[in-house]
């Protein structure tokens, strides 16, 4: 296979990887069917087999009413049946204590099995309803979700003839003769969901789908986030430069291709194959980890509580190498035997060898940089990920090389080997153990510990910078540092007089103070103790239309917040994002806030008559017409859902879903706000 193909392969396997993601939101991770299984001439039993998506679960009959969405079982026609007892479930049920609801939750994983009995009472007999049921995984909640049944079969020959028995309905659901006609508009075809208008007297711009839009404006995070990683590689490649590891050797290994290759330009060529090795190198590492684990299982460790403790544990190693207790080298016979085939070898394998060689020997210092780097790129959801941070990594670290070959006399004038650069690797050490405690946090809220609360977090926080802020300014010495120089240049200063602010600005976040700047990396607010900040937020709105009329008099941006009262995941989100004064701030007083609950059971004034995927069906409760809502106009079926529309109802910028971070939560409500003002100038 040539160059083209490869390049055209590639490119096609990229182009499905970003179509399956950008198309995968509506999800059915349950998946029933349903059959009649005539136990006796007098009995039926009604079966309902599920099989559930790993990862997900299923919530048990039952449950208390002011908890999720318990199993239940509705009939609208029965002839000739009797219902015996109450719908069973079966299977391996878990039971665990939620602090969220505050209550024992019993559920189901990979299978579950739901049994209605029935007596036969007639010679026939017909029963047509559903089954309701509620399914959760760590991020996300299905709204409730319906399985039709219709059975039918003869019962004994000496029974009664059958009675012509009426419908039966929910109690609370209107009554089918009292419904009155609502008018199905005109059918409007959106991907494969066929919708359409719910009410004549709503405008029909505010339920038009949007979901082509969204995908567009979604699709779009993937470039932004890429160029956010391989910026966040460079930058630490550029960092590991002006390490003891890499500096030192730069001009040794450019002045030996100068004066080996006996002309310039054969030098330059030498150095810039070197440069170019130490990328492919690099970006070697980075499809490796890619093709180990996957994006998914990338961004499933990152919420891992068992790998965020190894995160953290591996970032304190590397602090402490840094700190000089210990220094993090590869077996020496690695090298030595590296180092001697590039000696008597040539051409381009040779250049290659001597650049995996600086590789190895460098790792004491490039470790714990690379370490922290994929650490971080595992929290991206995107396949390319590793590689791409990996490239940007190994371009900052290969430049010097190429630069110093094109423009010998620049050596000259570059700064020589000292004591400043183990000062940036002291200065890398304190920053790499701050960033640890965030993946501590993770864990400690996950298995809930409590042992690394907000009020703890920021107290380390203020000790490990107050400590680089004294190091800086020279009032703080580590065994390697150059004791008998006194006095700190004068930009080691000034940064460590912005490292002691910065610990002067944390302490009173130990009161409660919001900390705008440490936000994104502190555990939620609502894990202080001791508060004397209260901020909570509710919605303006419940109402979808009265939400969206309110948004065109004020001239507001809306975010709509697909909820449910029973959603797990939604009150985490309140809790850890909503609770944030900045994220507050902004929904009280920029946006119109508008919470729509899926498992609202209030019933519609009036029934509404929908087509979707080419099915007639009745929306009878509020719950099901904004559930409604969210699929037939925004393409989704899971809760948490946020999106932001202006006031005709048009997506201002990509969805977001369940991702506690609070620095994303705030970029996607500040992208809002700009979309919306550029849209009313």
């Amino acid at each position: 296979m040539n160059h083209t193909h490869w390049k055209s392969a590639w490119l096609t396997l990229f182009l499905a990887i970003f179509t399956l993601a950008i198309h995968a939101q509506i999800q059915e991770p349950v998946h029933f069917s349903v059959q009649q299984k005539q136990v006796s001439p007098t009995e039926v039993d009604l079966v309902f087999t599920g099989k559930i998506d790993a990862g997900w679960h299923v919530y048990s009959t039952g449950l208390p009413s002011d908890g999720p969405i318990s199993a239940s079982l509705a009939v609208d026609k029965a002839v000739g049946v009797q219902k015996i007892g109450k719908l069973q479930a079966r299977g391996k049920e878990i039971s665990t204590f939620d602090k969220l609801f505050e209550m024992n939750l019993r559920y189901f994983e990979h299978a579950v099995t739901f049994v209605q009995k029935f007596k036969i009472t007639g010679k026939t007999y017909e029963v047509k309803g559903s089954l309701e049921y509620g399914a959760c995984n760590d991020q996300n909640c299905l709204p409730p979700t319906q399985v039709d049944y219709h059975i039918k079969g003869n019962g004994p020959a000496d029974a009664p003839e059958t009675a012509d028995v009426a419908a039966l309905v929910p109690a609370n659901q209107p009554k089918a003769d009292s419904t009155s006609k609502v008018q199905v508009a005109e059918l409007t075809k959106a991907d494969s969901i066929v919708v359409a208008a719910p009410v004549s007297n709503v405008k029909a711009d505010l339920w038009k789908p949007v979901i082509k839009e969204l995908k567009k404006l979604n699709g779009d995070t993937a470039h932004q986030s890429w160029f956010y990683i391989f910026f966040m590689g460079f930058v630490g490649g550029l960092l590991a430069l002006f390490t003891p590891c890499v500096w030192p050797i730069i001009p040794m290994t450019v002045s030996f291709f100068l004066k080996r290759a006996g002309d310039k330009s054969r030098g330059v060529r030498d150095a810039v194959l070197y440069g170019i090795s130490i990328i492919v190198i690099y970006l070697s590492l980075g499809l490796i980890v890619t093709g180990l684990f996957g994006a998914s299982s990338l961004n499933a460790l990152a919420t891992d509580a068992g790998f965020n403790i190894f995160f953290f544990l591996m970032l304190v190693v590397f602090a402490l190498s840094f700190f000089g207790w210990f220094e993090l080298t590869l077996p020496s016979s690695w090298t030595n035997s590296v180092d001697s085939k590039a000696s008597n070898t040539s051409g381009i394998l040779s250049i290659f060898l001597m650049a995996f060689t600086l590789a190895l020997v460098s790792f004491s210092c490039t470790g714990p940089i690379i370490g922290f780097l994929l650490v971080e790129v595992s929290n991206a959801k995107n396949i390319l990920g590793p590689a791409i941070g990996m490239f940007g990594f190994a371009l900052a670290l290969a430049l010097p090389f190429t630069l110093f070959a094109l423009f010998p006399t620049w050596l000259n004038k570059a700064p020589k080997s000292g004591g400043w650069m183990n000062i940036i690797k002291v200065t890398l050490g304190f920053i790499e153990l701050a960033f640890s405690l965030k993946f501590f946090s993770v864990a400690d809220m996950a298995y809930g510990w409590h042992l690394l609360d907000r009020e703890v977090f920021l107290s380390l926080w203020i000790v490990i910078f107050g400590l680089l802020g004294l190091y800086l300014i020279g009032k703080l010495k580590f065994p390697h540092d150059d004791q008998t120089s006194t006095a700190m240049p004068v930009p080691c200063i000034m940064l460590g007089l912005v490292s002691l602010s910065f610990a002067v600005y944390m302490v009173p976040g130990l009161w409660g103070a919001p900390l705008k700047a440490v936000s994104a990396f502190a555990p939620p607010m609502f894990t202080q103790d001791f508060n004397l900040y209260h901020n909570e937020v509710r919605a303006q709105y419940t109402d979808y239309e009265e939400g969206m009329a309110a948004a065109a008099a004020q001239g507001k941006p809306v975010m709509i917040d697909f909820t449910g009262f029973g959603c797990t995941n939604c009150r985490n989100m309140e809790l850890a994002v909503w609770t944030d004064p900045v994220v507050a701030d902004k929904l009280k007083k920029d946006y119109i806030l508008i919470s729509l609950y899926v498992d609202d059971r209030k019933p519609l004034a009036e029934p509404m008559e929908v087509v979707e995927n080419g099915k007639k069906r009745t929306l009878r409760n509020v719950g099901e017409k904004w559930s409604y809502l969210q699929r037939s106009k925004f393409g989704a079926n899971t809760q948490p859902f946020y999106v932001l529309l202006d006031a005709k109802g048009m997506p201002l910028t990509r969805s977001y879903s369940y991702d506690k971070d609070i620095s994303h939560y705030l970029d996607f409500l500040n992208k809002g706000l700009e979309k919306a003002r550029k849209k009313s100038k």
